[in-house]
């Protein structure tokens, strides 16, 4: 058991991303996690983090300070004559007990809900990057496989204008070769551009992760060593979303207390030095005040309570979202997955004919037109497949994002 163990905490040291393996067509998780922690929206937010946290510190000090106050007077007394008098007020407000632990509270709910929007934010550009690296992905498959086409079709016409030389085919059957071979270079020079286009749109966004000189090819769909049922509890959580919404709520509620708690105004205490009739009159004492509170702290502590009541209902309306998500996540993998398989079984299916076609065709028993016809079925049989590939992969990749089982930070998976 003890070589059993040792390996086991040997893999404990292994990062999260060795841990989880993910598909070979994508970024190194290395460079997945710089891209996304350099994203503007995530600095933004780890930003507020830092504004929540001074938030907090402002709150636990308060916002009582010592207040000093004095004047000086000159008097003229008629038959005395003048005198100089001063005097100077050293004060200070307190707050009532219960306040401070409720502002300290408030403070760290704050940092919270701010922490798990910075989050929530990471995994938000991590949907963004997954997006666009299927585009070009998905762009450079359908491009290698136009490319594919253009060659055949190519080598086709370079065989059937020697037959045309020796009269053993029509100068028809060149010509709609020729337009077949014409649509395919069309096609082809699309697909190239999609590809440019999808290129230059990620390294725009995500300039960290660098790309080679082409797109690998589009990895077949696997399903994920975690079973999608309980990758889809984890959406729900794992969500940031929800945490942040919870925390706001609870930072919100804490305020209403607070507020409710400030209805009663907080004292302020001092000494006071005075000096009259040019000193013959000197004194020291001790002044105290405390406002009033009136309909404005009433009106005050109403709306305090109405918005720690809307945060209530706005994280049920966000976990009903998240839910939704979740269910969504789960239903698009199960449907994609099998829409993907069904479209790999008619690839395999068109190619197997458009191959006993361009048999039939070379022993002089099929038309030129069935050939092209069932090349063409081919060829977009293929492209489907290649688009519900990367339909059943992007699916199966936001589920496993949207449940924290790949590209998050180290500790996050808890």
């Amino acid at each position: 058991m003890r070589p059993f163990i040792l390996v086991l905490a040997m893999l404990s040291l292994l990062a999260p991303g060795m841990l989880h393996a993910q598909r070979a067509d994508l970024p190194p998780v290395e460079k997945v996690n710089e891209a996304l922690d350099n994203h503007p929206t995530v600095m933004a937010a780890a930003a507020r983090v830092e504004v929540a946290r001074a938030r907090g510190d402002m709150l636990y000090k308060g916002t009582h300070e010592a207040v000093i106050a004095g004047s000086y007077i000159r008097r003229s007394v008629d038959r005395e004559g003048g005198y100089d008098e001063f005097d100077a007020t050293l004060s200070r407000p307190f707050r009532l007990p219960g306040k401070a632990a409720l502002d300290r509270e408030s403070g760290a709910l704050g940092v919270e809900v701010a922490e798990n929007q910075m989050e929530d934010a990471r995994h938000q550009a991590a949907l963004v990057l997954t997006g666009l690296w299927h585009d070009w992905l998905t762009a450079g498959s359908h491009y290698r496989n136009d490319l594919d086409t253009v060659r055949s079709l190519e080598a086709a016409l370079t065989a059937l204008r020697r037959r045309v030389q020796l009269r053993d085919a029509s100068a028809l059957d060149l010509d709609q070769a020729s337009a077949a071979l014409a649509q395919a270079q069309a096609q082809a020079a699309a697909s190239l551009s999609a590809r440019e286009q999808a290129r230059v749109i990620l390294v725009a966004t995500f300039p960290e992760i660098p790309l080679p000189p082409e797109p690998a090819e589009l990895a077949l769909p696997e399903l994920p060593p975690q079973k999608l049922e309980t990758m889809r509890t984890l959406v729900i959580e794992r969500s940031h979303e929800i945490r942040a919404a919870d925390r706001e709520a609870q930072r919100l509620a804490v305020v209403a207390r607070r507020v409710r708690a400030d209805r009663i105004a907080d004292p302020s205490f001092g000494v006071r030095l005075f000096s009259e009739r040019s000193g013959m009159e000197r004194g020291a004492g001790v002044v105290a005040s405390i406002p009033l509170g009136g309909g404005y702290r009433r009106a005050a502590a109403s709306q305090a309570s109405a918005e720690a009541n809307a945060a209530r209902l706005e994280l049920a309306n966000i976990q009903r979202s998240v839910a939704a998500i979740a269910d969504a996540d789960l239903s698009n993998a199960r449907t994609r997955l099998e829409a993907w398989r069904s479209a790999q079984a008619s690839a395999q299916s068109a190619s197997d004919a458009a191959g006993r076609t361009e048999r039939g065709y070379q022993l002089g028993q099929i038309d030129l037109v069935d050939l092209l016809y069932a090349r063409r079925q081919a060829n977009d049989a293929r492209q489907s497949e290649i688009d519900a590939r990367s339909e059943a992969s992007r699916a199966l990749l936001k589920l496993q994002i949207d449940s924290h089982s790949i590209w998050v930070p180290d500790g996050d998976h808890d």
